[in-house]
């Protein structure tokens, strides 16, 4: 049987895997093994996911990056990967391309991060810059300036991951789901999530081209052989590696754990006294309700009439009558005219 033309210019073997709608635990958990335990080359390209997932990374931690009070209440999966990078919610308008490769695979290429985000970066400009002003900004694949393309990697001794989410579509109401990250590139500018963000929909004409241009640009650096998921085997089966779907009660103790350092002030310095006091305070009142049920005060230099108020307020809106009081701790040896 004659060699592909590619084997015989002497490029290396890369397995090509298309997948539609597998879950991406389960997609994570074979990228990892294939990454750990092959030896072979891999590019992965999987349409879209079934349900919207929460994906962070290694060191992702929830409290700080995700909107923990509605993913709880919509019950929406968190997943920590393998791999570094940002964190992203992904639904079946995401497309996700996975490039796995031994460290010598790619003459002249260094095995860090930079140089493998560059070399990447090239690859889909290749395709992409028909479509659009394409860059890579800092690290991620952006039109103009708005993203479109997230990126994640791992290095190990003698292999590499980058694997990218590609946003070919999406809700923007699942981006509510995510904080703003307190490190941000520099390009975005402290705008929102829908500001950043855009749809490669809106720029490549089909998902076909995209993937297609892809695997032909993979073409000038690798003999490209397709491969089904049913012939890896025990390789596609489940690993118990890095990657980790958070359980609720993990969820429920970060969540818990946000609203306590809301009271740091308290923690140290009222509550120690409290406990060696000798007059003792029993109340109903939870501080912790307030993220839930929250009360908003009115505050204005001018005397606004109750009509005025009502006046811009839902017809639904329901009125009632609590009494509040607020008590004063005084220190020991304080004055009270002095405080």
């Amino acid at each position: 049987m004659a060699l592909p033309q590619a084997i015989k210019a002497g490029l290396p073997c890369m397995n090509l895997l298309r997948m539609t709608a597998v879950p991406i635990l389960k997609q994570l958990y074979l990228e990892e093994r294939l990454l750990r335990s092959s030896a072979e080359n891999w590019c992965i390209i999987s349409h879209g996911t079934s349900l919207p997932t929460i994906v962070m990374g290694i060191s992702g931690r929830p409290s700080e990056l995700v909107e923990l009070k509605p993913v709880l209440r919509d019950q929406i999966p968190v997943i920590r990967r393998f791999s570094g990078g940002g964190t992203v919610i992904i639904d079946n308008g995401t497309l996700f391309v996975s490039l796995i490769c031994n460290k010598n695979a790619i003459p002249g290429l260094q095995p860090y991060p930079h140089p493998i985000m560059s070399w990447t970066g090239q690859l889909y400009g290749q395709v992409l810059c028909e479509f659009g002003d394409f860059h890579l900004r800092e690290n991620d694949y952006a039109f103009n300036s708005h993203k479109f393309g997230g990126n994640a990697q791992s290095i190990i001794k003698d292999r590499w991951i980058h694997h990218t989410s590609f946003l070919w579509d999406y809700d923007a109401k699942n981006m509510e789901y995510l904080k703003l990250p307190s490190r941000a590139p520099k390009y975005r500018s402290a705008r929102s999530h829908v500001e950043f963000l855009c749809r490669m929909k809106d720029y490549v004409p089909s998902r076909t081209s995209f993937i297609e241009g892809t695997i032909k640009s993979l073409g000038g650096h690798f003999s490209i052989r397709p491969f089904d998921l049913d012939e890896l085997g025990s390789l596609s089966s489940s690993l118990s590696g890095s990657t980790k779907l958070l359980t609720r009660q993990e969820l429920e103790e970060a969540y818990t754990s946000q609203c306590v350092a809301v009271y740091p002030m308290y923690k140290a310095f009222i509550e120690p006294d409290l406990q060696t006091a000798h007059i003792k305070f029993s109340n109903k009142f939870n501080p912790f309700t307030g993220f839930q049920n929250p009360t908003y005060i009115l505050k204005s230099p001018r005397n606004v009439p109750v009509g005025q108020i009502k006046s811009v307020l839902s017809q639904e809106h329901k009125e009632s009558t609590e009494e509040t009081y607020d008590i004063y701790l005084l220190p020991p040896g304080e004055d009270l005219e002095a405080c």
